[in-house]
């Protein structure tokens, strides 16, 4: 894994769906610079309520107020994947809709302190603690993780990339 530095800042006028696809084909062209010849994913997940995207919060009053905004409402979760190779790129985006329960300030607080809301989108990760939070899903459960399992092996077998990979002599996975 390459890890590229990409501003993620939203552009004026920018619909959130643009945005998450421009962020993972920028980070798709940025990996690829640094491995020319391969094919290269990026990948990113952006939370959307209503039409404002909430992004990773900055500290943990931002944080406590996006999941106080998100507390009792359905927002949608939308992660772009994009492939390229020498002269050519392919992007797909998931959007899955996701409902939280009431949260108390109190439970956001705690939730900060277990460190998992701050590299996370909308302040929560859904395959940890946060996942508490979670009412209801409508879509892609890998998606909200931040990697839709259905559109990257899309994208794979578009790119000739095996997917299956079985070891002979044990049948493992690799």
């Amino acid at each position: 894994m390459v890890s590229v530095e990409v501003a993620e800042q939203q552009q004026a006028n920018e619909a959130p769906r643009d945005y998450v696809i421009r962020l993972a084909t920028t980070k798709a062209s940025a990996g690829y610079q640094l491995h020319p010849g391969h094919v290269v994913m990026g990948a990113d997940t952006i939370v959307v309520l209503g039409d404002k995207v909430l992004e990773k919060p900055r500290d943990k009053l931002h944080a406590v107020k996006m999941l106080q905004v998100l507390s009792g409402a359905t927002h949608e979760v939308m992660t772009a994947v994009c492939l390229c190779r020498e002269g050519e790129s392919r992007t797909l985006c998931n959007t899955t809709q996701v409902s939280f329960r009431e949260i108390s300030v109190q439970e956001a607080e705690h939730y900060w302190q277990t460190g998992e809301p701050a590299d996370k989108a909308g302040g929560y990760g859904i395959q940890g603690y946060g996942g508490i939070f979670v009412e209801r899903i409508l879509g892609s459960y890998s998606c909200v993780v931040g990697l839709p399992l259905f559109e990257t092996s899309q994208l794979l077998a578009q790119f000739g990339v095996p997917i299956w990979h079985i070891e002979e002599n044990n049948n493992c996975y690799e």
